[in-house]
């Protein structure tokens, strides 16, 4: 008996392993927490057919917004942890959770790669009276309080603004909105008078749809030349969102090793590689090590961003 027992579960651990190694045997879901058409969905829809073609199936995009993009990470933290759910993050994962917008953390996933980061760039709307961040920041302190920028409450697009009125002296009046989208579409009918966005709007800046006041790199972007620095206007202040890929907690290791080694070779195909620079984003890929660093450290960042701008909830 004891010897039947054991041949059972020798062939349902053999099973098991064939099963898992068979991975993936359907589609897998990747959930983007945001609206279709908003920046993170836009790098996952150019990453998404790269992806599938080294997992060996097909990878479907799922658009559950909500909640400064929480809806859909507490989906994913919730799904089974098979490798059929994963999960598309960016900063916001962190701030979130800090600021009480979420109680979902980085830590309740396992990373799987880092993939994109891309430059922040404030914006203006098209009926805004200033040429210039100059004279932006002087109608700000003028008038604290009465400049509206459109952010996703508690995410990225929140704490950007935010670091600028820090290092700046101002104080702008924020209006809600749940993903870049309806954010964007808010600053095209100047709805708002600006927000957070990047060289994926190029072309609505170039066509007075919009306009670049200042990006948040070291030193200016070639593509384009005459949009200064923050640094340049005395506020010392460099930021990017980065995207990356996540699998809800106890996936198993064969599985996220195939995710992790999909990942690290789509992340170098030269066709994902174009449509980045085409969206104003940089390809920054990170494995499963590198990048769990990085959100460990990332995570501290945010912590601390949240209590120096007065918003640490956690």
């Amino acid at each position: 008996m004891k010897r039947t027992l054991a041949l059972l579960a020798a062939l349902a651990s053999a099973g098991a392993i064939s099963a898992s190694a068979a991975y993936p045997e359907r589609p897998v879901k990747l959930i983007v927490p945001w609206a279709a058409g908003g920046d993170t969905d836009v790098v996952y829809r150019a990453f998404q057919p790269v992806l599938q073609k080294h997992l060996g199936n097909t990878v479907v995009i799922a658009n559950v917004g909500g909640a400064s993009g929480t809806k859909g990470a507490k989906e994913a933290k919730d799904s089974a942890a098979d490798g059929y759910t994963i999960l598309a993050i960016h900063d916001s994962i962190h701030s979130t959770y800090y600021t009480g917008v979420a109680d979902v953390a980085w830590s309740d996933f396992q990373p799987i790669c880092l993939v994109a980061s891309t430059p922040s760039i404030l914006t203006a709307a098209p009926k805004t009276p200033w040429k210039d961040a100059k004279a932006m920041l002087a109608d700000a302190k003028a008038r604290p309080g009465q400049v509206t920028v459109g952010a996703s409450l508690g995410s990225t697009s929140h704490f950007f603004p935010a670091l600028i009125e820090k290092g700046g002296g101002v104080k702008f009046k924020y209006v809600a909105y749940d993903g870049t989208a309806p954010r964007m579409n808010a600053l095209l009918g100047s709805h708002i008078d600006m927000a957070e966005s990047n060289l994926t709007q190029k072309g609505k800046a170039d066509a007075g749809q919009m306009r670049f006041l200042a990006i948040a790199t070291e030193k200016r972007n070639p593509a384009v030349p005459d949009v200064p620095t923050l640094k340049e206007l005395g506020i010392d202040v460099t930021y990017a969102v980065n995207r990356g890929l996540v699998a809800p907690k106890a996936t198993p290791a064969d599985v996220m090793a195939k995710l992790q080694s999909a990942c690290a070779e789509a992340a170098r195909e030269p066709a994902f590689a174009e449509a980045m620079t085409k969206q104003g984003t940089l390809v920054n890929f990170l494995g499963p090590k590198e990048y769990t660093g990085f959100l460990k450290e990332n995570d501290k960042i945010n912590q601390d961003l949240a209590k120096d701008l007065g918003m640490l909830k956690r």
